[in-house]
């Protein structure tokens, strides 16, 4: 059945949209999710790190329910509505900083981000967009002129969003100078160098009197799970403070307990200006949101923001329910108890499992976790995975470059920890056997 209904979805939904495997799915439960032949799967993709408390979590979708049988749509241009009043109660003592306290919700993280830069605009009255080498910050149309990490998410759609300007991303592993003499360089020197590229680009391209903000994933998403070293954070803080920049952290992928904290600026003790949340903030229902200080937002005129679902019900009531599962369950100590599994035996075991000539980094912040095989052959991550679903596991891909991604539910259990470590690692060896 599952070949039928696949190839009746081939014929009918866009082909442009990429897919890692031709699964007909149609249960879902915690970790798992279950075809339509009742084939069970090990997912460790979360819909791309969307339900950090599990597939279907009984708190989730008991709110869901009496949510919906109570009001469905509140539209947000013309009521307050309860759910979200509730959900802006629950938000707002779990942001970064207090400063962080006017919040606008949108459905999807592109339309969060192009939230934050029209604010950043209106704001600012400022026009150009500093991001990253390697970022991912979306696919609408906006968003594709600030998307750096792969060309097919912006090819054939030109001329895009002008304004735009792209600096250097401390990517210690594929910083050129790294790769000539590893042992001279440190991340730290990467930090620095990239920080100094950053202020090249304010001096010769976009000049900080036309700059409106700087957009930065704190840990980078689709390109390939990069964390900075933290004199790169502190030191972009202090460029902004420096030359009245606004500093935008899009934390669609990393945020809501994914690096083991709730939000990953809160490893580097970093302030943003305007924060971007989506994906885990309501364990799978459409949301996302963008928070600033009140007199930031206060700027833009009633009338210049909102949208026919922005801040949907039904989604604020999941997105409540997903903040009670996080204090009730202790979901960011389980976050770390998991991250440190994972990596002590990823990082003891993996490269015993590979040929002499091949390396591999394995990194990331809490269940945020990276594995790039450097001088790995092309195709080797898509090969590993591919044995992994062979085992009835879900594994995606990340970057350009040959890299896994792990995105286990944030309430994955030791003993489901220990299953998905077995088969990443027989995966590799297979993958590796056949080279």
């Amino acid at each position: 059945m599952s070949s039928k209904l696949a190839q009746f979805g081939k014929r009918h939904i866009a082909r442009g949209i990429g897919r890692s495997t031709e699964l007909v799915i149609e249960k879902a439960k915690g970790t798992y999710v279950w075809s339509v032949e009742g084939k069970k799967y090990l997912d460790l993709s979360t819909g791309i790190g969307v339900t950090n408390t599990g597939h279907c979590h009984p708190t989730v979708v008991k709110a869901v329910q009496e949510q919906a049988a109570n009001l469905t749509h509140g539209q947000v241009n013309i009521f307050f509505q309860k759910p979200m009043l509730d959900l802006i109660e629950g938000l707002q003592p779990k942001m970064p900083h207090p400063s962080l306290d006017t919040f606008f919700f949108w459905n999807s993280g592109s339309e969060a981000v192009e939230a934050a830069v029209k604010l950043a605009r209106q704001a600012t009255k400022k026009q150009n967009i500093i991001v990253f080498q390697g970022s991912y910050h979306g696919r609408t149309f906006g968003t594709m002129a600030l998307t750096t990490s792969k060309t097919i998410y912006g090819k054939g759609f030109g001329p895009l969003m002008p304004g735009v300007h792209v600096c250097a991303y401390p990517y210690f592993q594929q910083w050129a100078a790294h790769k000539a003499d590893p042992a001279k360089f440190t991340p730290e020197w990467c930090g620095e160098e990239a920080l100094h590229q950053l202020e090249l680009v304010l001096k010769t391209r976009s000049d900080p009197e036309d700059t409106a903000a700087i957009l930065i994933e704190p840990v980078q998403g689709e390109g390939g799970y990069v964390v900075p070293p933290k004199n790169f954070m502190t030191g972009l803080r202090d460029i902004c403070d420096k030359h009245n920049i606004l500093l935008i952290c899009d934390e669609v992928q990393s945020g809501f307990g994914r690096t083991g904290k709730m939000f990953a600026v809160e490893h580097f003790n970093v302030r943003p200006d305007i924060l971007v949340m989506a994906k885990g903030i309501a364990s799978g229902y459409p949301l996302s949101a963008i928070v600033s200080r009140k007199e930031l937002m206060d700027l833009q005129p009633p009338g210049s923001m909102g949208g026919t679902y922005s801040g949907n019900a039904v989604s604020c009531a999941a997105a409540k329910a997903t903040l009670q599962v996080f204090e009730e369950e202790k979901i960011l100590e389980n976050t770390n108890a998991r991250s440190e599994q994972f990596f002590s035996t990823l990082r003891s075991k993996l490269p015993g499992l590979l040929p002499k000539d091949m390396k591999v980094d394995i990194r990331g912040l809490g269940l945020m976790i990276g594995i790039e095989f450097l001088n790995a052959p092309k195709g080797f991550a898509s090969a590993i995975a591919n044995e992994a679903f062979d085992l009835d596991t879900i594994v995606l891909t990340t970057s350009i470059y040959e890299t896994l991604r792990l995105i286990p539910p944030l309430n994955i259990t030791k003993e489901e920890t220990d299953l998905a470590l077995d088969r990443i690692l027989a995966s590799v060896e297979a993958a590796a056997k056949k080279l």
